[in-house]
Parts: C-alpha cells; sequence; structure tokens
C-alpha cells in the first residue's frame, strides 16, 4: 500500500458560483494554493497526491506547470474527486458531462482514479427511487471512467444518501462502481469503516483515511480521533488491498503542513507496526 494525501487542507472546499445558474460548470475547488500544497505534501514524504477536479481543470491550459509542479515534488496524481446530485433525470446529462471533463483532466495528468461523490438530499426527504437513480449515474460514470482507462469508486458522504451502513446497503448492491471507503465518513454515518471494508471487500478500490471526533463534531489528523486505524488496516490486508491509502482532512486550524506531518508520522507508525495478517496454510500450520 501506498500514502497519499488530498490537497484540500491547504484551504478547504469551495463550489464555482456560476454552478448555481449552470450545472455542466459546477467544479469543487481548494481555495488554496495548489502548488503550496504539492510541494508541502511531497516534502512530508507522501508519495502521490490528490486533487478536486476544479483543481486540475485550473491546469487544462498550461500542463507543463502541473506535471513540473509533481515532478519537483516527488509526487503522481492519483486521484481527480468529482461530484453531483446524480437523482434529478433533467440535470444529469449535464452531470455526466462534468463527469467526462474531470476523466479527461484525469487521463491528461496520468491519474488512476476518479472518485465520486453524491447523491442529493430532497427538501421532501428521501426516496427508494433515488437510490436507484444514483445506482444508474454511477454505472455510467465508471463507463465514462474505464473509457478514460480510470478505475472509478464511490464515496460515502454526510449531506448527501449515502450516510449510514444502511444507506451504502441500499446502494452497493444496485451499482457496480468501485468502493472508497472514507473512514471519517463512516464512523460520523454511525458505521463501523472496517467492518464496511470486511463486508465490501471485493468492491474497495480506493481508501480515504481520515479521523473524526463525532461529539463535538470535528475532522481531525489521523490518530487525534475515534477511529480504530488498526482495525481498517488490518481489514484491508485481510481483504487483498494493496493500492493507495489517501490521507484526507478537511481543514486545519492551524498550518495545514503540520496536520498533514501528524497524520503522516501516526500513520508510519502504524504500517511499521501493524504486520501481515496470519495465514492459515492447508497443513493447518500457521504463520
Amino acid at each position: 500500500m501506498r500514502v497519499g494525501y488530498h490537497t484540500i487542507t491547504w484551504g478547504g472546499v469551495v463550489g464555482d458560483p456560476v454552478g448555481v445558474t449552470s450545472v455542466k460548470d459546477l467544479f469543487y475547488r481548494v481555495n488554496g494554493s495548489m502548488d503550496r500544497a504539492i510541494t508541502e505534501i511531497g516534502e512530508l514524504g507522501y508519495q502521490g497526491v490528490e486533487m478536486f477536479d476544479g483543481n486540475v481543470a485550473d491546469f487544462a491550459k498550461r500542463p507543463g506547470h502541473l506535471r513540473a509542479l509533481l515532478e519537483r515534488a516527488g509526487v503522481e496524481l492519483v486521484s481527480v474527486y468529482t461530484g453531483g446530485n446524480y437523482i434529478y433525470d433533467e440535470i444529469l446529462p449535464d452531470e455526466l458531462h462534468r463527469a467526462t471533463r474531470a476523466a479527461e483532466l484525469a487521463r491528461q495528468f496520468g491519474a488512476s482514479h476518479l472518485v465520486v461523490g453524491g447523491g442529493a438530499q430532497r427538501a421532501s426527504g428521501r426516496r427508494d427511487e433515488d437510490y436507484r437513480r444514483l445506482a444508474g449515474a454511477l454505472d455510467s460514470i465508471t463507463d465514462i471512467a474505464e473509457a478514460h482507462g480510470l478505475t472509478a469508486c464511490y464515496h460515502p458522504h454526510l449531506s448527501t444518501i449515502v450516510e449510514s451502513p444502511d444507506d451504502l446497503d441500499r446502494l452497493l448492491p444496485h451499482t457496480r462502481i468501485g468502493f472508497c471507503p472514507d473512514t471519517a465518513h463512516l464512523v460520523a454515518g454511525g458505521g463501523d469503516p472496517a467492518q464496511m471494508i470486511r463486508q465490501y471487500a471485493d468492491r474497495v478500490r480506493h481508501v480515504h483515511l481520515k479521523d473524526v471526533r463525532v461529539d463535538p463534531f470535528e475532522f481531525l489528523p489521523l490518530g487525534r480521533g475515534q477511529v480504530d486505524f488498526t482495525d481498517v488496516l488490518a481489514a484491508l490486508r485481510e481483504c487483498g488491498y494493496d493500492g493507495w491509502l489517501m490521507v484526507e482532512l478537511d481543514s486545519y486550524a492551524g498550518d495545514p503542513r503540520e496536520a498533514a506531518a501528524m497524520s503522516k508520522t501516526f500513520l508510519d507508525g502504524l504500517l511499521a507496526t501493524s504486520g501481515e495478517p496470519d495465514v492459515t496454510y492447508p497443513t493447518g500450520e500457521t504463520r
């Protein structure tokens, strides 16, 4: 498993105001310097980065700048994150247009994964059919990703219709998209991330590691909250996962580099002390 970091901590997430009136142009964006974020992520020893679609789009007309920045930092662009409502038939074509643009950008800069969040909560409440519509949209995005040589995976998220384990169970069996467990969002939604990884072991394609304190609610650097990362890593090893561990923190009151360093120190220690799970061989020997 390799370790990366999301650039979100260097400014937090915002959305483009144009998206209020033009859905096809609504991107996620970190409101901060990507030059600084990527440089500091590399300096801390992370091997890869994840970026929002809007921040990657900023480099579309000057691709050499981002490629040089990644090379100097010694990291690769691993994944691009996008999202949408995905339950409203009328705007779905424009949302898929945006997902296609995100996939094009990801391929342009060598990423391997398209990470997707979404599934709107209606003012009138959730409807069973919304999970069906979301599943269909995610299958379409999986097709888009595969056409661009990418692996698509779904990220459960607070404020969507997929917050709790029950919500995830209402969705994943009806779509073929991969699963991107986010440890903090799963805990905040009332779940056990290690258990969810074990339940959907054959669907895990990408992993977001983030810590959380539920009461009072706050996302935190790794090791500062209530997520059991020892069990999370054990679950990932049990299911044979050998992909990226992408550390994420939405915001931090102090220096974002400090938060990233805290998480790196914690995760390095955990990876160094947590061995591979025991394997039982046909002879009955366990080692």
